[in-house]
């Protein structure tokens, strides 16, 4: 079972309107005009759709953060350049990034839930998360962890609901590989030199991962690829950021074993 896994293009552009300078698109406009802008190469979202469909994997997975500040017109952007593996017969997963959901205006909301709709093809909303799918043996649990946060930080929650699906989920007879699915990484080293970024409530869900209940977790936000896992794979598995580095992941598993191995790919 094979698993495309790339994650944070941040797309980005100006202002798309004049409240923007009222909220917090305003740091993200900057950010992106001055540093992200220099960073980060569309092409190369380009070129990882064009190998997954040379590949043909099991799944595609997106773990977020497709724009900059979360505006139409950024969605906009990377629409055409998914477009032909939304189309393809691979099943595609995408979990919006905080970037994604940057800010509460209507129009920023409304353009983040059409994406979701739009990559999956319809499958599911992104009221609908969280839930699961299944995929070549292997069951992905999709969370969604980002929401609007202060002027200054990029905070993911584990919303106690959400987590309670996702324990009720693992109580259940282990049939099959677990992989959970979401923007935020669950694994983190340096809580408070990175307070600002970090995720909060995710101690149950890493409860879960060391008890085998969930065997893998998939994550972006942090644009430096690493990987964390034992000598069966398990752990987690950051893509980093496709358009910065040129790169994404490649993951196969075994379903009758859950061993999972991973393959770094260059664009």
């Amino acid at each position: 079972m094979k698993i495309a896994h790339f994650s944070d293009p941040h797309a980005g552009g100006p202002a798309e309107d004049v409240f923007a300078y009222f909220d917090k698109r305003w740091v993200g406009v900057f950010n992106y005009r001055f540093r992200r802008k220099f960073r980060h190469d569309m092409t190369r979202l380009a070129r990882a759709v064009e190998y997954i469909l040379d590949t043909k994997p099991d799944v595609a997975v997106c773990t977020g953060d497709l724009t900059s500040t979360g505006q139409p017109g950024e969605f906009e952007q990377v629409r055409p350049v998914l477009k032909p593996l939304r189309d393809s017969a691979i099943p595609l997963l995408y979990l919006p990034g905080n970037h994604d959901c940057y800010v509460k205006r209507g129009k920023c909301v409304r353009a983040v839930n059409e994406m979701v709709e739009y990559l999956s093809r319809g499958d599911y909303r992104f009221r609908d998360l969280p839930l699961t799918r299944s995929y070549g043996g292997v069951e992905f649990l999709l969370l969604n962890c980002s929401r609007p946060s202060n002027l200054l930080c990029s905070w993911g929650f584990v919303d106690g609901a959400d987590a309670e699906y996702i324990r009720e989920v693992c109580r259940l007879e282990k049939s099959s590989p677990r992989v959970l699915i979401s923007h935020y990484p669950m694994i983190e080293h340096h809580p408070f030199l990175r307070v600002r970024h970090r995720l909060f409530g995710q101690e149950p869900l890493l409860q879960l991962m060391r008890s085998g209940a969930i065997d893998v977790s998939l994550c972006g936000h942090v644009h430096k690829p690493y990987l964390e896992v034992d000598e069966a794979g398990h752990g987690e598995c950051c893509a980093g950021s496709v358009t910065r580095n040129g790169s994404m992941v490649e993951i196969d598993c075994d379903p009758a074993t859950g061993r999972f191995s991973y393959k770094t790919v260059m664009l």
